[in-house]
């Protein structure tokens, strides 16, 4: 979920012009230590405070003076405030504060932890503080589901080769089952046999799901002989990243830590897919803890340039797809997972609409940030996925019927669409081709932590769902040590005050988001760091979509197929994914960039 630019460590690093933004974070690596209180164990809770020293009004009564135990510790205390900016206390009340802390904070404090913190992951005991992204659209009525209406396409005939099969869209081999010309078995055994040879080059795959997927393939050929077409995900295999749990084989994590877990759970999104007749034919790998593409089994490598890494930590889905070892693959992103590996890897993938998609049985970074979405070969075939996995989930807390009309019925001529100065201009030219009005635009905002503000949320709240994997001394032994182990020590230092003060910060940037959103839609570059995080802070969709190639850097003697994909962003307000979706299906009629194959035993 959590994305790092492999080439600049954008996610280590705050972008050129942010410094000041990130000061404060940068002032909390300072090593610390608080010994104020000695180390506590099995005290137990606090009794109910005494109120009875209150007056009539409601004002504490002045008690009588005394004098106080010194604390050991109180000088350290002290010392260590400064690096919570909070270093204005004179003595006699740090002493009163490492008394209350003794008293009252450390024994609430253990007993919260081991209530609800003995296992990782967050999969258990969700905050019920939820966030939405609907500006308000759809919160008065409970929008009424109706399926989208996919279009037709006939006179598909399988072709000869294998390899162009592997590259067809889900609209195209779902023809296929649909007339039979091809078994969702015949289907599955192909996939499996590009995941076996390409994943020794790309190391994209961390579990193969063989069992499952031939008795789902079997039972999708079934049907269908019986008449029965679950629609266009029937018989179609397809990968999920390796946090979303499904029972019996192993959710990794992509940790070292959690290399042999097995989460019994069917995961809400797992359970959507299948329902749609899908075929799951592998875990796909996750970057450690959802963080950049680096895992206990290796690194995952870009397909269209394996000398360079896919980035972003739903490096296995991207990779996977670009490479045609599953036709399409569920990823996730809290900032940058489903952008950047799609960008790096030449796919078309959609960040939907925040709480779009249950996410329960899902390894959580931060409740209010998490995602998850399709990477496809195109923007219709995403566009059939998220419709076969939104809705309510039961678990989730934050999931809601999100109001996405049909993107396969918007009339683009009817929409004003801005464009970024660094947005892709072919993109422009072909809507303003096809009717689309296009305006310059600049989406403006006063808030200018912006990145700080994802940080500070995305750390803390990682940190709370894994507490006991830090304490325990587990983030020595993590995959790749300037990552996580690094932003989670940091965390520590943050205190809830100026947590829920980015919170505030964040509904200031929202409401200024709002206000400036004046389009239906706004096209930009997909990767730019602070508009990462504002999508993500803020809940808009993006389609991201490739529109072209360069030849790499240093290529080596005698040339190479090898290129650096480009890509552009197709941003839409909360609940207006079709809208995206539309234009970029639009964009995709008159393109071909998207059908381009990478060149993996040609390198």
């Amino acid at each position: 979920m959590r994305s790092q630019n492999s080439s600049a460590m954008r996610l280590l690093q705050p972008p050129q012009g942010a410094t000041a933004a990130f000061s404060p974070l940068l002032l909390l690596l300072t090593p610390f230590l608080w010994a104020a209180t000695p180390a506590f164990s099995s005290t137990p809770m606090p009794p109910a405070i005494d109120r009875s020293h209150l007056d009539n009004c409601g004002a504490p009564a002045v008690p009588e003076s005394k004098s106080v135990e010194p604390i050991e510790g109180v000088k350290e205390l002290m010392d260590s405030l400064k690096y919570f900016d909070a270093d204005f206390f004179n003595d006699s009340k740090v002493q009163e504060m490492a008394t209350g802390v003794k008293e009252f904070n450390l024994p609430m404090f253990m007993v919260n932890r081991e209530l609800i913190a003995s296992r990782d992951g967050g999969l258990n005991d969700p905050s019920v503080l939820v966030f939405k992204s609907s500006w308000g659209r759809n919160d008065e009525a409970p929008h009424k589901y109706i399926q989208f209406r996919y279009p037709s396409i006939h006179g598909i005939q399988r072709p000869n080769k294998e390899e162009d099969i592997a590259f067809m869209t889900i609209l195209e081999l779902g023809e296929l089952i649909r007339t039979k010309q091809i078994t969702s078995k015949e289907l599955t055994d192909l996939f499996f046999r590009r995941l076996k040879r390409y994943n020794l080059v790309l190391e994209a795959v961390i579990t193969l799901t063989e069992e499952l997927a031939y008795r789902q393939a079997e039972e999708a050929d079934k049907l269908l002989a019986q008449g029965v077409y679950l629609g266009p995900l029937h018989g179609i295999p397809y990968g999920l990243k390796d946090i979303i749990a499904v029972p019996h084989y192993k959710t990794t994590w992509g940790s070292k830590t959690f290399k042999d877990q097995v989460l019994n759970i069917e995961s809400w999104v797992y359970k959507r897919l299948k329902a749609a007749g899908g075929v799951l034919v592998a875990k796909l790998v996750s970057g450690s803890l959802a963080y950049d593409d680096i895992w206990f089994g290796g690194r995952t490598r870009n397909p269209w340039n394996i000398e360079e890494f896919s980035t972003g930590s739903s490096a296995g889905p991207a990779a996977s797809t670009s490479a045609g070892l599953v036709p399409f693959a569920i990823g996730s992103e809290t900032a940058g997972s489903i952008t950047y590996p799609s960008a790096r890897c030449g796919i078309t993938a959609l960040r939907p609409t925040f709480g779009t998609v249950g996410r329960s049985g899902v390894m959580s970074i931060s409740e209010s940030l998490d995602k998850l979405g399709p990477f496809c070969r195109s923007a219709a075939d995403c566009a059939l996925v998220i419709d076969a996995i939104r809705g309510i989930d039961p678990g989730d807390l934050s999931s809601r019927h999100v109001g996405i009309d049909d993107p396969f019925e918007v009339d683009i001529r009817k929409l004003t669409v801005g464009f970024l100065k660094d947005a892709e201009m072919e993109v422009v030219h072909i809507l303003q081709s096809k009717g689309v009005n296009c305006v310059p635009f600049e989406l403006k905002y006063t808030v200018e932590s912006v990145p700080a503000i994802l940080n500070f949320t995305m750390d803390v709240d990682m940190l709370s769902h894994f507490d006991k994997w830090q304490r325990l001394g587990h983030d020595d032994d993590y995959e790749a040590q300037d990552q996580w182990p690094v932003e989670l020590r940091r965390a520590r230092l943050i205190p809830a005050v100026d947590y829920i003060q980015a919170q505030r910060a964040r509904g200031k940037l929202i409401r200024e988001v709002r206000e400036s959103f004046t389009v239906d839609a706004f096209i930009g570059n997909a990767t730019d760091w602070e508009r990462v995080c504002l999508g993500n802070l803020v809940g808009i969709p993006v389609v991201v979509v490739p529109t072209g190639f360069e030849n790499i850097k240093n290529p080596p003697p005698g040339g190479t197929r090898r290129r650096t994909t480009i890509t552009t962003g197709i941003y839409a307000p909360p609940d207006r994914d079709h809208i995206a979706l539309a234009l970029a299906m639009a964009y995709q009629s008159a393109t071909n960039h998207h059908r381009q194959r990478p060149p993996i035993d040609d390198p």
